[in-house]
Formats: C-alpha cells, structure tokens, sequence
C-alpha cells in the first residue's frame, strides 16, 4: 500500500500494489479525471463533476511521478494478506477497471474516491473491513492498517513509518527498471505480505 501525500498529513492518495513472481509489480491508482483547465474541488466533486478512472501501471509510473516529479511524501506499507486475498482483491481491480469501461462513474470526495473505491473492493473479496473516520481522513490510514494487524505488528508504527519514506530511495534509483525493488529496501514485511 501507497499513500502519497500531496496536501498535509491528513490527505493522502492511496495506491494498491501487486507484486508477482517474477519480481514485477503492477499498481493500481483509482482517481479522479479532471476536464480540462479543471483544478481539485472537493466541493464540486460531490456533485458528479468529474469521473472516477482505474489505473494500472508500472509503479516507476504511477508512485515515481508522485516521488520524483511532483514531490509528494510517498510512504510505502507491506500488507499482510494471504495469496489468496491478494489474488482475489486483484481480481476486484480488473472487475471494476472493466465495469467502468462499460459503465462510467463519478468521483465524488466521501463516497467514491482512492479509499472507498478500494474498501469496497476489499469487502467483496471478503475482507470485513470496518468503518472507521480513518477511511475518509486517509492520511491516518497506516494508522488504521497498524491498529487491524494489516500491517507489521511486531514493530511499533513509527518504526514502520520511518522506513516507509520512499524519497530518498526513489530519488537515488531515478526511477530505473530497479524502481520497485530500491523504493522497499530496509521497508519491514509481515509474514504473509502482500
């Protein structure tokens, strides 16, 4: 899991990662498509403004434009899930990408945005995700995932935190085929990590 906090700590933009066996990982960005000339409103996108959109990318593209060209603090957390889980929450993301192919939807700022979209999809993989005021002020969502034992518990949170800043790493890697391994080097895995 991505958050990329492009204002405050209070917001983030949250990306779901898939790695793969051949050390490869796609990732998936779910956002808002502004028309053109079009600036964020969180006011103005709860009144079917703009459409949601579901992207899946290499993450030198999706998490190294955030870390390396717009400069938002980008945290990367190692989430604990079985294969399993992970595969069928996969599945979910193509789903839904498919379904707005056919079927648009609108972004709206508390109901249909990068969190809600991705609890909704974990829920229908089977993941009982509880409500919680973290969900719609995302940026405590590591907090959230620490307090479930989604994430390493066997650290303390700031811990996990700390080695969560990928700038650096991202920066020094510059956005090279290697992206994806040097942005988790020194990141604290739980057993079962997603």
């Amino acid at each position: 899991m991505f958050t990329s906090y492009w204002a405050g700590p209070t917001i983030a933009h949250v990306i779901i990662s898939f790695g793969f066996d051949d050390d490869r990982y796609l990732a998936w960005s779910i956002e808002v498509r502004r028309l053109s000339g079009g600036s964020f409103s969180p006011l103005a996108d709860l009144f079917k403004n703009s459409p949601l959109v579901i992207l899946a990318a290499d993450e030198r593209d999706v998490i190294g434009l955030r870390s390396n060209f717009r400069g938002e603090d980008v945290q990367i957390y190692h989430l604990r899930a079985t294969p399993a889980a992970a595969r069928l929450l996969l599945r979910e993301y193509v789903s839904d990408a498919n379904a707005l192919a056919a079927t648009p939807v609108f972004y709206n700022s508390l109901t249909t945005n990068c969190t809600t979209t991705i609890v909704k999809m974990m829920r229908v993989a089977g993941d009982a995700v509880p409500t919680d005021w973290r969900l719609v002020v995302n940026g405590y969502l590591p907090e959230y995932a620490y307090d479930r034992g989604a994430l390493d518990t066997s650290v303390p949170l700031s811990q996990l935190r700390s080695a969560a800043h990928i700038a650096a790493r991202a920066h020094d890697d510059g956005v090279s085929p290697n992206f994806s391994r040097a942005i988790r080097v020194g990141v604290p895995s739980p057993q079962g990590a997603l």
